[in-house]
Parts: structure tokens; sequence; C-alpha cells
């Protein structure tokens, strides 16, 4: 059976890899907006170049533009979402790391409490009955 240090130890790891996940995560989204905004731009210049189609297709280059930038937007609104859950992570994290702390510092005093006891118990000597 673990004891509850091994378990709060354990719980720590879980919970680190669950904030880094979650920091993989808005990581990503934060990328993907960049590059849906990136898209939107490159397009934009493209739809002002003299050389351009846009004149042909102008429907077209507002439509790629128009998704481009919704895509941004979701992807920002996710990534806001995922700092919400690092956040929450974060904290849920200090408060394991806190208990595991508490308990390895108990342990260390229990230990420290059985020695010094053993200690006496060899140092007394056993009295003398005559």
């Amino acid at each position: 059976m673990a004891t509850r240090k091994q378990r709060l130890k354990k719980l720590v790891t879980v919970q680190e890899q669950l904030k880094e996940l979650h920091e993989m995560r808005r990581a990503g989204f934060l990328a993907e907006a960049a590059s849906a905004e990136s898209e939107a731009a490159e397009l934009r210049e493209r739809f002002d170049a003299a050389d351009s189609l846009s004149a042909l297709f102008p429907e077209l280059y507002h439509r790629r533009i128009d998704q481009a930038l919704i895509r941004a937007a979701s992807s920002l609104n996710l990534a806001s979402e995922e700092a919400s859950r690092v956040a929450t992570a974060t904290a849920r994290t200090k408060m394991v790391e806190r208990a595991y702390r508490e308990v390895s510092r108990q342990d260390e005093r229990s230990r420290a409490d059985r020695e010094r006891l053993e200690l006496i118990a060899r140092g007394k000597p056993k009295p003398d009955i005559r």
C-alpha cells in the first residue's frame, strides 16, 4: 500500500504534466492564430496588388480573408480558455506541492522522534532488582 507521501508525489507529477499539456495547447492555439492572421494579411496584400486576380474574383478574396480572421479569432479564444486552464492547473499543482511538503516534514519529524526514542531506550540501563 502506498503511503500518503508517495501518492502526493505522484499527484504532483501528474498535475505538472497536466499543466504542461495546457501550456502546449495554448502555445499551439496562439501559433494557429498568428498563422491565420498572417494568411489574412498576405491575402490583403495580394488583393491590393496590381497583377492580382482580385478584380475577377473579389468575393473569393473577401471570403478567404474573412475565414482567416474568423480562424484567428477562434484560436485566440481557445488560447484564452487554455490560459485559464493553465492558471487552474498551476493553483492545483501548488496546493498539492504544499501538501506534499507538509507530509514530508511530518514524516521527517516522526522519523527523528523515533530515532531519539530508540537512542533513549538504548542508553538507559535496566533497573537492577535484588
